[in-house]
């Protein structure tokens, strides 16, 4: 069982949109011998979508909306990647992915460097002390100065950097990149897939003047050495505790570079890590299973209605049709058909270890971090909870799909990208999010998976506020603010307050109240 558990490499892929995330994913695949043909983010007549895209609206807009999982083996090791997505109106989902791996490959565009997105999110790896890959894609377009984009990522995201390869020209004039750690150069020509690998010795070998164009290599040669004596030679174990983060350079739609990353990360990134619970840490190897809801789908196969719960496998062995505990409602549920994951593809499988990323089908029983054990009753901890910052009223354009509408919001806001509140003197659902682009896949996706077609209307909330507190003071609020109430999927009041102002009062005239910006579930 050791022996599989160490197997294990489980990354995420974050990014600013349009860094080349989910290009970079589809090669990954390709390499993994999962796919035949890397896809198109925007595919044209005669070519496919990509993999990880596989909602109707991601493939439509070009862009993720949701977090793939997909699940491959590469060089005797099982590749366990969570392909995010990179629009901060979905970073939500982003932080509950980052919760459920145990290291991070980020990417940024050569030519516009460190990104607001890519700083919120780095935000999330820094508190997790997650070792941190860095990708510069884009090389074949006009770059930014390389030492120039690794002083960003130092100063901006606080990664002190330690680059394996470095290139040698940008843009059109993109020759080829250098890696330090094998002593070989890697020949850039976009007529070659994956262009061409040789052995050098060392910087200074006559060879390469004859490979490449003597200005690049003379720019290249001169920023090689400044890295060399500025920044810190690659040292695997402060790359393990997050204080030092390997840097690679390359192309991804022209499948450059992507080969020298997948290799790293099978030989440098970790193993299925420690996790901390409420009562204890929980290290990978030990015998018995855990793990923890980090994410539900509704509609991974829209003529079945499934729901589909993603955990991440803590510790131990799990195996098909075993009896374990639903440690929230200390129930002993059959996990009887588990999945492993190309996107929306399942496979069932027999077993699975730590690190592993398995679908359980959900009655609906979970909530997003719900802990599954064995035997042994835990809670893990690190699931964020986000306040919705804009909100909606639903309005059903065909009365007789009311059931359908019911159903559509229950599902979609137990997947936790939305917030669900019906209004105690009014029948119109109110939806809170995060991220204004959420309404739009809300609306989609009620339309399109169950055919529920709704208007969506801007309310006139400020924020969304939980209340708790001495229940005869609680009793005399809902008296005086009863149009302003509503209760949440939980049946708990929330305050939706409509501005500042009155949260103020509120606080001021109720001081037994808690007003909280979170709720935390039974």
């Amino acid at each position: 069982m050791t022996e599989e558990i160490l197997k294990r490499r489980t990354f995420a892929i974050v990014s600013h949109p349009d860094a080349g995330k989910t290009t970079i994913t589809e090669k990954f695949l390709w390499y993994g011998k999962v796919i035949r043909e890397a896809g198109h983010v925007r595919a044209k007549a005669n070519k496919k979508f990509t993999t990880s895209d596989w909602m109707k609206i991601e493939q439509q807009r070009g862009i993720s909306v949701s977090s793939s999982v997909l699940s491959f083996p590469y060089q005797g090791c099982q590749i366990n990647l969570v392909d995010t997505p990179g629009h901060q109106d979905f970073s939500e989902d982003t932080y509950r992915a980052l919760t459920a791996v145990d290291s991070v490959l980020v990417l940024l565009d050569a030519a516009k460097g460190v990104e607001p997105q890519t700083i919120k999110l780095m935000e999330v790896c820094s508190l997790r002390k997650c070792p941190v890959t860095v990708f510069i894609n884009k090389m074949d377009r006009d770059a930014l100065d390389p030492v120039a984009l690794m002083d960003e990522v130092e100063r901006i995201l606080g990664l002190k950097c330690s680059p394996m390869t470095m290139p040698i020209g940008n843009g059109k004039f993109f020759q080829g990149v250098y890696s330090f750690a094998s002593d070989n150069v890697h020949l850039f020509n976009p007529e070659v897939p994956e262009g061409e690998m040789r052995k050098v010795d060392g910087l200074n070998d006559p060879r390469l003047d004859e490979w490449f164009h003597p200005r690049y290599l003379a720019e290249f040669r001169e920023q090689a050495e400044l890295v060399h004596g500025a920044m810190e030679p690659f040292d695997h174990a402060k790359y393990l505790r997050g204080e030092l983060s390997p840097v690679y350079f390359g192309s991804g739609i022209n499948n450059f570079g992507v080969k020298h990353l997948l290799d790293s990360f099978v030989a440098y990134a970790p193993s299925p890590m420690a996790r901390q619970a409420e009562q204890r840490m929980v290290e990978a190897t030990e015998p018995n299973f855990t793990g923890f809801v980090f994410k539900i789908q509704a509609n991974t196969d829209p003529k079945h209605r499934d729901r589909i719960a993603f955990m991440r496998v803590c510790s131990g062995k799990f195996l098909r049709g075993a009896k374990v505990l639903h440690c929230r409602t200390g129930r002993q549920v059959r996990l009887a058909a588990p999945s492993t994951f190309l996107a929306n593809d399942k496979t069932v499988v027999d077993e699975a270890y730590a690190g592993d990323i398995i679908g359980i089908h959900d009655p609906g029983l979970y909530n997003i971090s719900d802990t599954i054990s064995e035997s042994e009753n835990l809670k893990f901890l690190g699931i964020p909870d986000f306040a919705p910052e804009h909100f909606s009223r639903v309005y059903l354009e065909d009365p007789l799909k009311s059931k359908q509408l019911t159903q559509g919001l229950k599902q979609l806001s137990e997947e936790g990208a939305t917030q669900l509140f019906a209004p105690v003197n009014s029948p119109i659902p109110v939806l809170g999010v995060v991220g204004v682009l959420q309404f739009d896949v809300i609306k989609f996706r009620l339309e399109e998976e169950y055919n529920a077609r709704c208007r969506l209307e801007a309310a006139p909330i400020h924020v969304a506020r939980w209340v708790s507190g001495d229940p005869v003071t609680v009793q005399e609020f809902k008296s005086q603010n009863n149009h302003d109430l509503a209760m949440d999927k939980g049946g708990n009041l929330v305050y939706l307050c409509p501005n500042e102002y009155r949260l103020t009062l509120m606080e001021k005239n109720f001081p037994k109240i808690v007003f909280s910006k979170f709720h935390i579930g039974e």
